[in-house]
C-alpha cells in the first residue's frame, strides 16, 4: 500500500472490493461504467493539466512555507474587521473538531439537537445585545445582511408606498464601503434607488421606504440617532442599523430606539479574520416582520411526548416554497463561526464581554489623550475603538510599516486606528512611539487604562443583557468542555456514519486540509492588508483559481462568493452585465427547468430577470422541445438558461449540447449550476459542454466541510466574454476589466476555508480527482443495484445508470400508510443521517453516498433500507401505532418502566446486528414542527416559558 498516496486514504473503497461492487453492479470494469453512464460527446479528451499530487506530508511543509509568506503585522485597519482571541477551548473543541464542522444542516431535527441549541444561544444572544425580538441563525457576512435588510424594507412598503412606486433608500455617508458597494449591486436589479448622504441633512420626505445608518460609523464616531429615527418613523420610513456589536456592550441598543431591523458581524466574537472570512453576520428584527426575515430562524417546539426540542422554524428555505416569488436565494448561514461566536458569549458570559469591550474602548480613549498631548488633533468627540487623527498619512505609514503596524488611511491628511480585543499595553505604546518618531517627539508610555468617554453620556447602555442561565454558568474552562461535549454528543455527524444527501455531497474533510486552518500566519491576516503582506495567500487563491479554472474548462474563475447561492447570483450578475455591455439591456428572461434548485429562480428574480419555467420528460430530463419553443418565443429578450448538469435527478442528459446551443442561437448565455460537479471532475467540464459561466459549491465538491449548515464558498467560473465582470471590492481591487459591484464584503470571500480547496487539489492531483468522481459514480450505481427489487429508482440515464446520486420512489408505501418522513425518522434508529427528503420530487429520497465512503459502509446503509423495506411489509394502514410511526426511538423510551408497543424494544433500537456496535441515541423524539410555528420562541428562557 502506497502510504503517501492522498487519493487512497480519501476514496473509500478498498481496490479488493472494487471487483465484487462491479460484480453487483453487472460491469467488466470501472471503465465500462463510466461509459455507460456519461455521454461519449462530453467526455474530456485529455487528463486536467495540473500539477501532480503531493503527500499529506508534502503537502503540510508546502503550506507551512507558504503561511511564512504572509506578514503578521499589527492591524489597526478596522472597516468591520478586527482581530480577536479564540478561546483555545473553542478552537479545539469546535473549530478542530469533525463532530461540530462534519455536521449537515440541521433538516433532521431530532439528530442536530446540539448545534440547534448553540444556535439558538447565538440568536439570544444577537437579540439581547441589539435590544430586538427576533434574531436568525447567522447570514453570509456583514455587507450582505445589510444589503438583505434593505431588500427586506423593500418588500414591507406598504400599499400606498408600492402604489407611489416609492424606491429610495437612504444610506447614511458613515456606511462601511464594502457594505454600500454590495447595496449597490442588489439594489440596482430591484430597482432601488440608493441616496448616500449625511444623516443630520435628510428631509424624510415621502420619497424613501428606507435608511440604514452605520453604528458607530466608519469613522469611528458615535451619533445620537434617537430623532432621526423618530422623524423618520413619523414619515413612515422604516430603519436598518449595522451595529458593532461588541459596542453594543456598552452603547444603547439599536432596538430600544425603534429600528426595525439590526445587522452586523460576530466576527469579534472570537472568529478569526482569515483575510476576510468566513464569519458569521446576524440580522435581528421585530417579531412582526418574522415571515419575512431571510435566512434561517432556530426556534422552540415539541417532540410527540411534550418534551422541549429544537428545530429550523417557519419554513425558512423560503426560496424551495415561493421560488421566483422569494425574497431571498438565502440558504445558507456560517453555522460553525456562529457556534463558535455562541460559545464565545457563553465563556465570556455578559460579565466578561463588559470587560473585554471596556478593555478595547478605554484603550482606545488612552490613547487618543496621548497623542493630543503629542500634539495631534483627533476629530471624534464621542468614540468606541476607532479614532481618526489629522496627520501626514505618508510619513506614518513608513514608520508604521516598518514597526510592523497597519492603519487604515481614508483621506490625505487623516490616520485611522481602531483597536481590537488583542491591543495590549505594549501594543499601545509602540502606536504611541509611532506618533512620537513622526513629531519629533519624545514617546512615553501608558501603564494603565482608566479613562472612559462613553459610560456618562446619555448613549451608555443601562438595560441588561444574556441574563439567562447558559451564559452565567460556563466559565471555567471544565464546565465549557463538558458542555461543549454535551451538545456534540447529540448531534450525528460524518465522524459517526455516512450522510448520504443528494445535491449536499458529505464527503471526507480530511485532517491534511483543516489544520493548516488554525495557523495564526492564516487567521489573523485582516482582508485589507497592503497585497504585499499577504503573498502566502495570494499565491494560494491564484493557484486555486487557475485550478478550478483548468477543472471546468473555463477562462476565469472568482472565488468571492461566500456560497452556492451568492455565486449563483454572481453568475446571473455578470451575464446581464455582459448583456448590458452589447446595449442589450432588453435581455431578462432566464429559463430555468422545473427541476431546478429553488436558489435558482429566487437567485434570478434577485438579478432582475423574468423567470420562464421549462418543462421536464418523463424520464426526468430538460425538455428539449419545449427548451427551444420557448428559447425561440422569447429569443429578443433571452438573457440566460440555469442548468444543473448532471440534473438534480441524478442522470446525465444526453441532449446537453444541443440544449446550450439552442440557448446560444437564440441571445442567451448558459449558467451552469455546479452543484453536481462532484460527478463531472476530471472527466468532463461546464465549458466541454457548451455553458459560459458555472459557480461551484467548494463545500460539496471541493471538501469544504458543511459545518452544521455553513461555512459555504461559490465561486464563479466563466468563459472568456464575461471575465471582464468579474466581482470586484471598493478597496482592494479584484475582479474584470469592468468589473460588477460587489458580491461578498470581502475581496477574496471566505479566504481561510479556501486553504481546504486548495489542499484537497493539490494533494489529489489530476489523477486523484479523476479517480474521487469514477467512485462517486461507482458508489451510487453499487447502491442502486442493491436497492434494486426493494426501491424503485425514479430516473436513470440512457444505459440504465445513475450519475452520483439517485432518487428512489417512496410513494407505494402510503398504501400502508407510511410517508417518506417516516423512512427518514427510522433511519436514525438504525444510525444513519436521512437522504435528501421531498426533493426535487415529493414523496421520495435522493441518495448520494460520495467517493470516500467504503463498501462497508455503504451496504450496512443498504441493509439498513431494506431492512426498513420489509418492515414497511409488516404494517398496516388504519394501525399507526408502529416502529416507523413512532421512530425514532430514544433511549429514554426504551428504559421506561412502561412499553405500549406492538413490538420489542430490541427491534425499536437494535433492528440489525451492526447497530448494537456503535449505537446513536437521539435525545428527542419526533418534533412537532405545526406546534413551533403556532408558537414561535426563537431565544433562550426558562423552559417553562415555551410550553
Amino acid at each position: 500500500m502506497n502510504t503517501d498516496s492522498f487519493a487512497l486514504r480519501h476514496i473509500g473503497p478498498r481496490p479488493e472490493k472494487i471487483a465484487e461492487m462491479l460484480e453487483t453492479i453487472g460491469v467488466d470494469s470501472l471503465d465500462q461504467l463510466i461509459f455507460e453512464t456519461i455521454p461519449d460527446d462530453i467526455k474530456l479528451k485529455k487528463d486536467l493539466d495540473l500539477n501532480e499530487a503531493l503527500s499529506e506530508h508534502e503537502y503540510l511543509e508546502h503550506i507551512t512555507k507558504l503561511a511564512a509568506k504572509n506578514k503578521m503585522f499589527k492591524s489597526y485597519i478596522g472597516l468591520g474587521y478586527h482581530q480577536s482571541i479564540t478561546p483555545p477551548v473553542v478552537q479545539r473543541n469546535v473549530l478542530e473538531n469533525p463532530g461540530w464542522y462534519t455536521a449537515y444542516t440541521p433538516y433532521q431535527a431530532e439528530i442536530a439537537q446540539g448545534r440547534l441549541e448553540a444556535l439558538l444561544n447565538f440568536q439570544t444572544m444577537v437579540a439581547d445585545l441589539t435590544g430586538m425580538e427576533l434574531a436568525n441563525a447567522s447570514l453570509l457576512d456583514e455587507a450582505t445582511a445589510a444589503a438583505e435588510a434593505m431588500t427586506l424594507l423593500f418588500a414591507l412598503r406598504d400599499r400606498a408606498q408600492k402604489k407611489k412606486k416609492v424606491v429610495k433608500f437612504f444610506v447614511s455617508e458613515e456606511i462601511l464601503p464594502q457594505t454600500l458597494s454590495l447595496l449597490e449591486t442588489r439594489a440596482n436589479p430591484l430597482e432601488i434607488e440608493l441616496v448616500v448622504g449625511n444623516h443630520e441633512e435628510f428631509d424624510f420626505s415621502e420619497d424613501f421606504f428606507g435608511a440604514i445608518l452605520q453604528y458607530p460609523g466608519t469613522s469611528g464616531k458615535i451619533y445620537n440617532y434617537a430623532p432621526f429615527i423618530s422623524k423618520a418613523k413619523d414619515a413612515g420610513i422604516k430603519i436598518a442599523v449595522a451595529a458593532d456589536i461588541l459596542s453594543l456592550v456598552k452603547l444603547q441598543a439599536p432596538g430600544d430606539l425603534g429600528v426595525d431591523v439590526v445587522v452586523g458581524t460576530t466576527q469579534r466574537f472570537g472568529i478569526p479574520l482569515g483575510y476576510g472570512g468566513p464569519h458569521a453576520a446576524y440580522f435581528a428584527t421585530r417579531e412582526e416582520y418574522k415571515r419575512n426575515i431571510p435566512g434561517r430562524i432556530i426556534g422552540v417546539t415539541k417532540d410527540v411526548d411534550g418534551n422541549v426540542a429544537l428545530r429550523m422554524a417557519l419554513q425558512t428555505r423560503e426560496q424551495h416554497i415561493k421560488r421566483d416569488k422569494a425574497t431571498s436565494n438565502i440558504c445558507t448561514a456560517q453555522v460553525l463561526l456562529a457556534v463558535m461566536a455562541s460559545m464565545y458569549g457563553v465563556y465570556h458570559g455578559p460579565k466578561g464581554l463588559e470587560y473585554i469591550a471596556n478593555k478595547v474602548h478605554r484603550s482606545t480613549a488612552e490613547l487618543a489623550d496621548a497623542l493630543e498631548q503629542l500634539g495631534y488633533y483627533q476629530e471624534n468627540e464621542l468614540y468606541f475603538d476607532t479614532i481618526r487623527v489629522k496627520a501626514d498619512p505618508i510619513k506614518i505609514k513608513e514608520i508604521a510599516e516598518a514597526s510592523e503596524i497597519n492603519f487604515y488611511y481614508p483621506e490625505d491628511d487623516t490616520v485611522s486606528i481602531s483597536l481590537n480585543e488583542a491591543t495590549s499595553l505594549t501594543d499601545l505604546n509602540n502606536i504611541i512611539a509611532v506618533f512620537a518618531h513622526v513629531a519629533g517627539k519624545t514617546s512615553f508610555k501608558i501603564t494603565s487604562l482608566e479613562k472612559d468617554v462613553i459610560e456618562k453620556q446619555n448613549l451608555a447602555r443601562e438595560t441588561e443583557f444574556m441574563t439567562n442561565e447558559v451564559f452565567n454558568k460556563y466559565h471555567s474552562e471544565t464546565e465549557l468542555m463538558r458542555y461543549i461535549k454535551k451538545l456534540e454528543r447529540k448531534d450525528l455527524s460524518l465522524n459517526h456514519s455516512m450522510i448520504s444527501l443528494g445535491s449536499c455531497t458529505m464527503k471526507l474533510n480530511a485532517a491534511a486540509e483543516m489544520l493548516p486552518l488554525s495557523y495564526p500566519q492564516w487567521g489573523n491576516i485582516h482582508p485589507f492588508v497592503p497585497i504585499e503582506q499577504a503573498q502566502g495567500y495570494q499565491e494560494v487563491l491564484k493557484k486555486l483559481e487557475d485550478q478550478l479554472t483548468e477543472i471546468t474548462g473555463f477562462h476565469a474563475t472568482s472565488l468571492q462568493p461566500n456560497s452556492g447561492a451568492q455565486g449563483e447570483f454572481a453568475g446571473l450578475m455578470a451575464i446581464r452585465a455582459y448583456h448590458e455591455s452589447r446595449n442589450d439591456h432588453h435581455r431578462n428572461i432566464c429559463l430555468i427547468p422545473s427541476s431546478a434548485h429553488g436558489t435558482n429562480p429566487a437567485s434570478a428574480v434577485m438579478a432582475g430577470m423574468k423567470v420562464v419555467v421549462t418543462k421536464a420528460n418523463d424520464s426526468g430530463s430538460i425538455d428539449v422541445d419545449d427548451l427551444r419553443e420557448k428559447a425561440l418565443k422569447h429569443k429578443d429578450n433571452l438573457s440566460a438558461v440555469m442548468i444543473t448538469y448532471p440534473s438534480t435527478h441524478g442522470v446525465f442528459e444526453s441532449a446537453i449540447k444541443e440544449i446550450t446551443q439552442i440557448v446560444h442561437d437564440n441571445g442567451g448565455q448558459v449558467y451552469m449550476d455546479g452543484a453536481n460537479m462532484n460527478a463531472q471532475v476530471g472527466l468532463t467540464n461546464p465549458g466541454n459542454i457548451g455553458a459560459d459561466v458555472c459557480h461551484l459549491n467548494l463545500h460539496k465538491t471541493f471538501a469544504i466541510p458543511h459545518g452544521g449548515g455553513g461555512p459555504g464558498v461559490g465561486p464563479i467560473c466563466v468563459a472568456k466574454q464575461l471575465e471582464p465582470f468579474l466581482p470586484g471590492n471598493p478597496i482592494i481591487k479584484t475582479g474584470g476589466e469592468h468589473a460588477i459591484n460587489a458580491i461578498s464584503a470581502a475581496p477574496w470571500g471566505s479566504s481561510l476555508v479556501c486553504l481546504i480547496s486548495y489542499a484537497y487539489i493539490t494533494m489529489l492531483g489530476p489523477k486523484g480527482l479523476k479517480s474521487s468522481t469514477e467512485h462517486a459514480i461507482l458508489n451510487a450505481n453499487y447502491i442502486k443495484q442493491r436497492l434494486s427489487g426493494h426501491y424503485e429508482t425514479l430516473y436513470s440515464g440512457e444505459r440504465g445508470r445513475a450519475a452520483h446520486e439517485m432518487i428512489i420512489d417512496c410513494r407505494p408505501f402510503k398504501e400502508r400508510g407510511i410517508e417518506v418522513v417516516d423512512i427518514a425518522k427510522r433511519l436514525i434508529d438504525y444510525g444513519f443521517h436521512a437522504p435528501t427528503v421531498s426533493f426535487p420530487v415529493a414523496g421520495t429520497m435522493m441518495i448520494e453516498p460520495t467517493e470516500s465512503e467504503s463498501k462497508e459502509e455503504l451496504d450496512r446503509f443498504c441493509e439498513a433500507l431494506i431492512s426498513i423495506r420489509e418492515e414497511i411489509n409488516t404494517v398496516e394502514k388504519d394501525e399507526p401505532n408502529n416502529v416507523l410511526k413512532n421512530a425514532p426511538h430514544t433511549l429514554a423510551m426504551l428504559t421506561a418502566n412502561e412499553w405500549e408497543f406492538p413490538y420489542s424494544r430490541e427491534k425499536a433500537a437494535y433492528p440489525l446486528a451492526y447497530v448494537s456496535d456503535n449505537k446513536f441515541w437521539p435525545t428527542v423524539r419526533r418534533v412537532d414542527d405545526a406546534y413551533g410555528d403556532r408558537n414561535l420562541m426563537c431565544t433562550c428562557a426558562p423552559m417553562e416559558e415555551y410550553m
